[in-house]
């Protein structure tokens, strides 16, 4: 059989291990179109009758190759051939909440720091625990890492406890994970808090400030109970509305806002009724943006540096050292405060 002989062909390398001589076999097999799409590959005993080598051997190189997005192991068949793209070096399953502007900021720097030797696939959650209970099930099994922006519920933990701590780490939303899972998180509830206190002083120019929070919504709890702490403790009068109504715009008020449709229907009615950002209302955005930085001079927001979450991503991907890190929201001041 060709594909033991290109193996075989490898025992004389010392500088391979044995685990390395099989995977280099095999991709050899690939690349000379030894072995195609679909084709099955020896069984593990098999592999360890003909070769020669102890089976934990076997099941490591085939456990590389599936992480590589090679080789797919199904139930009782067997292990098959599922990709030609030998120049993977791993196969990367990155799941986030949705393709906003912050988090294609940590797309693109998590894309461009990895290199093209790293295939990623990107799924879409949406806040919602169905459709990510049935993501993680999906995936599970068949990427060699995963990157996971978690719904903040306990209830989806025992789903994540099915990957090792070395092929998962937990990304932009804090869970209560063991000790032994890495993360690189933000921190919605202390750092929010010590940004609004930075900018206190600009708020209490306002008769009031009107923070947009929607029970269930993706917005984290943490920011809601931020701002309340801010608020008493600052004797700052507020108001929590779930939504903003079109024409309901107060002057001598301030906005807080997570969610862009309200700040934009906010932005809009201030430019109607002809009133200055930073003067007759004031707006704080959380997240920050492009747009942000130069829509009417400049919208103030409280945010966390995406890019620098997405550099540590990398580093864990490529390096498997263990992290456990939360990224502190800054405040940007600009034209609106």
């Amino acid at each position: 059989m060709l594909l033991l002989e290109k193996i075989n062909d490898l025992k004389g390398i010392n500088s391979l291990s044995k685990h390395e001589q099989i995977v280099h076999g095999i991709i050899d097999a690939i690349d000379t179109e030894v072995l195609k799409v679909g084709d099955k590959l020896p069984s593990i005993n098999e592999m360890v009758a003909d070769i020669g080598y102890a089976r934990k051997t076997i099941v490591k190189a085939y456990t590389e190759l599936k992480e590589r997005g090679l080789v797919e192991s199904k139930n009782i068949k067997g292990y098959f051939i599922i990709s030609t793209e030998t120049n993977i070096t791993l196969k990367v399953a990155l799941v986030l909440y949705a393709f906003h502007s912050f988090q294609e900021d940590f797309y693109n720097t998590f894309r461009e720091e990895l290199g093209n030797r790293f295939q990623i696939d990107v799924f879409f959650h949406h806040n919602n625990e169905t459709i990510f209970n049935t993501i993680i099930d999906n995936i599970y099994q068949k990427y060699g890492l995963y990157v996971v922006a978690p719904i903040q519920d306990n209830n989806i933990i025992p789903n994540l406890l099915r990957f090792t701590p070395d092929r998962l780490l937990v990304v932009d939303r804090y869970l209560n994970m063991p000790e032994e899972y890495s993360y690189v998180t933000q921190d919605f509830e202390e750092t929010t808090y010590q940004n609004l206190a930075q900018l206190s002083n600009e708020i209490q120019n306002y008769k009031k400030i009107i923070f947009f929070f929607k029970e269930n919504s993706s917005v984290p709890k943490g920011i809601l109970n931020a701002f309340i702490r801010f608020a008493e403790e600052f004797t700052v009068a507020y108001q929590i509305l779930e939504t903003y109504t079109p024409g309901t715009l107060e002057k001598n008020t301030a906005y807080f806002s997570v969610d862009k449709t309200y700040l934009w229907q906010v932005i809009k009615d201030a430019k109607s009724l002809d009133y200055t950002l930073g003067k007759d209302i004031g707006i704080l955005a959380h997240d920050d943006t492009i747009v942000n930085e130069i829509a009417f001079g400049g919208i103030t927001t409280i945010s966390t540096d995406f890019k620098e979450m997405a550099s540590k991503a990398v580093h864990f991907v490529k390096h498997r050292d263990p992290i456990h890190e939360i990224i502190p929201s800054r405040l940007q001041k600009r034209n609106s405060f």
